[in-house]
């Protein structure tokens, strides 16, 4: 049970122990993608490079959030 516990906090703290919004962001643009697939529309020639940019925008918007000014505290 404890190399069990210890797999799972692994891939726990590697995939949203950095930043949970990327690795969030990153699964709602796959599940969105399955969901194409699954209604059709994954055999089309645009489908992959319009998945890879949506892939790039939703880690450049969670990077934005993250790296924005903030304002100073009073």
């Amino acid at each position: 049970m404890k190399l069990v516990r210890g797999f799972l906090r692994f891939w726990y703290d590697f995939i949203i122990g950095d930043d949970w919004k990327i690795a969030a962001s990153v699964v709602a643009v796959l599940a969105i993608g399955a969901g194409f697939v699954l209604a059709g529309f994954g055999s089309t020639p645009v489908f992959a490079p319009l998945l890879a940019v949506g892939l790039a925008a939703a880690f450049t918007v969670a990077l934005a959030i993250d790296v924005r000014p903030r304002p100073p505290k009073r």
